[in-house]
């Protein structure tokens, strides 16, 4: 697309890109920016976890331009980015402003990832992404492709990647020192927000598409700009259980607990061991009712040979789910962690980024080398200056991560079904299909609404 074209189509749509499988090599970042410039970054999202995105943004380079639904946190941005421009709607931020810009952190609910970084990729921006990269599993092959096509710099903000000792449990397992690997458990402490429960019935804003909070005395504290947080979801009434925080656990705006964090806690062993394209998922859960997430669930994966790799399963838990104590010869269960059986040994890393109490069963420890990084966020601003890209690019590790992440929401939709509890999800990753459940082709490939919609041409 041109510049032109692209811009007035986004408008009113958000992607139209044809979708390629994923790159299997490093896509090199085409340079946007010489050595010694400054970057010009525009954040969408700036509280929460986008509070320390745009934060890393503004020691890398110029914030010129903010963008959030909420007034208040919109407000307290722009204290600390004077000179940024403020939005409400990233749509009219990249319209514009996109000829100020060189790149984008997008740190908003799950299900705008997508339709924000997608505008901004096909206007030539470089892109960093909060995880899970996306909602939906088709949208992370878009993002992929897109990445590879205008060789854009991109990132998603999984930064355990580039820490040493999650590089140094990888390198572990690739030494052999495990021998050949048949199983991979790994649990996290999530949810901490509600799951398991119905929509609201009560609707105390209404319809407002503008909300205005107000205190005991009716006074206004705060001003949510409702149909810019729902985006592409259907409408539905503002609600406290939606935002702050809470959307994590609704279907319509996140990806639940495996979606928060298994980008972080699986990212060890998807580097160690290639675990793309799964042949399988089954899930079992308390039930739910698809509005929400599960208050547990247990989901198993099938991976075939790759590579040399031989087959292996994968399972997670969340949920207060956990793996059987017994397998960690005698190791203390932290809350969340990740454990991989050998044949040989097993490696067991506590905590949510394989932190630095990792821990050789069964076998000693063997000294190997890794690739040392600068920091996560830099790795990214190096890219952008034409350097190497970055550990978490989409094109051939986030994109591919995700789409593995994100495979298990599918067995736990279809586990929502009393006529199909447990079912196991047969998966072809190069037509991006369930091969035996068209019940959930529009959680591989969600629907837009109001006016965007995510098309795909050859």
């Amino acid at each position: 697309m041109s510049r032109r074209s692209s811009r007035r189509r986004f408008l009113k749509t958000t992607a139209a890109i044809g979708i390629g499988y994923w790159v299997a090599g490093g896509i090199a970042p085409r340079q946007s920016r010489a050595a010694n410039e400054e970057i010009r970054f525009a954040c969408v999202g700036v509280n929460g976890k986008g509070a320390s995105d745009s934060a890393d943004a503004g020691r890398s380079g110029k914030v010129v331009a903010i963008c959030d639904i909420d007034e208040s946190s919109l407000d307290k941005a722009s204290d600390r980015f004077e000179d940024a421009k403020k939005y409400f709607d990233f749509r009219k931020m990249l319209d514009e402003m996109h000829k100020s810009i060189d790149a984008v952190t997008v740190s908003t609910p799950d299900h705008m990832h997508a339709p924000v970084a997608a505008m901004a990729m096909s206007l030539g921006k470089h892109a960093f992404v909060q995880k899970p990269m996306t909602k939906s599993i088709y949208e992370a092959r878009l993002l992929a492709h897109l990445a590879a096509k205008h060789k854009l710099a991109t990132q998603m903000g999984n930064q355990g990647t580039a820490s040493n000792p999650l590089r140094e449990s990888a390198a572990i397992i690739k030494s052999g020192a495990l021998g050949t690997v048949k199983e991979v458990h790994v649990w996290t402490n999530r949810p901490v927000w509600p799951q398991g429960e119905g929509r609201p019935a009560d609707a105390p804003y209404g319809d407002s598409r503008l909300v205005e909070i107000k205190n005991d005395k009716g006074q206004v504290t705060n001003r949510v700009h409702w149909d810019n947080f729902l985006g592409v979801a259907e409408f539905r009434p503002f609600h406290p259980a939606y935002h702050p925080f809470k959307w994590r656990g609704w279907w319509a705006f996140g990806t639940g607990a495996l979606g928060d964090m298994a980008c972080h806690t699986l990212n060890m062993p998807f580097m160690a061991l290639a675990l793309r394209d799964p042949l399988s998922v089954q899930a079992t859960t308390s039930g739910h009712n698809k509005e929400t997430f599960p208050s547990w669930s247990v989901i198993t994966y099938e991976f075939g040979e790759l590579n040399g790799r031989a087959p292996l399963k994968f399972v997670w838990y969340d949920g207060n789910k956990k793996v059987d104590p017994a397998l960690l010869h005698g190791e203390k269960r932290t809350d969340s962690g990740c454990l991989v059986i050998g044949d040989k040994a097993s490696l067991y890393a506590p905590g949510d980024y394989a932190d630095d109490n990792l821990k050789v069963l069964g076998a000693d420890k063997p000294k190997v080398e890794w690739v040392h990084s600068p920091g996560h966020f830099e790795e990214w601003t190096r890219a952008i200056k034409g350097g190497e890209q970055a550990a978490s690019n989409f094109s051939n590790y986030a994109g591919p991560l995700t789409e593995t992440v994100l495979l298990g929401n599918l067995a736990v939709w279809a586990a929502a079904d009393p006529e199909t509890p447990g079912k196991k999800i047969e998966w072809d990753a190069k037509t991006l299909s369930a091969k035996n459940a068209p019940e959930v082709a529009d959680i591989i490939k969600p629907v837009y609404h109001n006016g965007f919609t995510l098309d795909s041409i050859a």
